[in-house]
């Protein structure tokens, strides 16, 4: 069995490590049941060798260094590499495994993926987060946008034509409305003054505007433009493969919805509202 390591990140500065977090995640193939019964092919990042649709959500604190160990159970080759981190890019045959060192400084939502075929192998369920910087109320939301006709078109080795790409399922660690509610690590629930940490990233491959109600929310990390740090606002567009961590602290009571401005991302298979929304409740 092949073995690489890599050590660490670019942000990296000189010190001790706080821990070492050990994870094993494997790439598995299996088929997701949207919320109608539909079936699509698809992929995922599991923590065994059982296909689960929802890919292992990776967490660690700032300055925490995880050693993670990727084994492809696939029948086909794969690769693995982390978004804004210098070069990574393993490649990992079916069969075999790779083993990567990570950390990071700084707070934030780091996109873990497959960059083989790109995007296809992404798109078909191959993305999740790593977030670093959690606190005991934080949440994670990995959006995603689906074309059911596709995902068995890229399972059977196929190519598509991504300028005329047209989703019509939407989901948030693989769930959709109303199921999106039971999944206790993206449904946020606290209290009033509660510091809350959303870290979302959107793996999709179509751009989201993402809209709370009763709410605004800080801006603590942002991939795609660092000057919106500090940034109060109660919507936040978010562009292919990038991330946000938000500060929630709620000054009030109440269930209240979050959803893509986007009309159509509330919908699964042209249905409302069984799409990208999901709500938050503070008592």
């Amino acid at each position: 069995m092949r073995r690489l390591f890599l050590i660490h990140f670019l942000i990296i500065s000189c010190g001790v490590y706080s821990a070492t977090v050990n994870k094993t995640i494997y790439i598995n193939a299996g088929q997701m049941t949207c919320f109608d019964g539909n079936q699509m092919f698809y992929n995922a990042f599991n923590e065994s060798t059982v296909f689960n649709n929802q890919n292992t959500q990776l967490s660690i604190q700032v300055g925490d260094s995880l050693l993670l160990k990727i084994i492809n159970n696939d029948s086909i080759i794969h690769g693995f590499d982390i978004k804004w981190t210098n070069g990574l890019n393993q490649i990992i045959p079916s069969g075999d495994s790779s083993e990567i060192i990570f950390s990071s400084q700084e707070v934030g939502a780091f996109i873990y993926f497959d960059p083989l075929n790109y995007p296809n192998n992404a798109y078909v369920g191959l993305s999740g987060i790593i977030a670093v910087g959690i606190n005991t109320n934080s949440y994670f939301w990995n959006i995603k946008d689906h074309k059911l006709s596709w995902n068995d078109t890229i399972g059977n080795g196929n190519q598509v034509n991504w300028l005329s790409y047209y989703p019509d399922y939407f989901t948030i660690n693989g769930k959709s409305n109303p199921n999106i509610n039971l999944d206790t690590s993206a449904r946020v629930v606290g209290n009033i003054g509660d510091t809350i940490l959303i870290f979302m990233a959107n793996t999709g491959q179509a751009e989201h505007s993402i809209h709370f109600h009763g709410y605004h929310c800080e801006i603590i990390s942002s991939s795609f433009n660092a000057n919106h740090v500090g940034r109060s606002k109660d919507t936040f567009p978010i562009k292919v493969m990038e991330s946000y961590v938000l500060k929630l602290i709620p000054h009030q009571t109440g269930e209240y919805p979050v959803h893509d401005h986007n009309l159509l991302a509330i919908t699964g298979g042209g249905l409302y509202p069984f799409g990208m929304f999901l709500t938050i409740l503070i008592q």
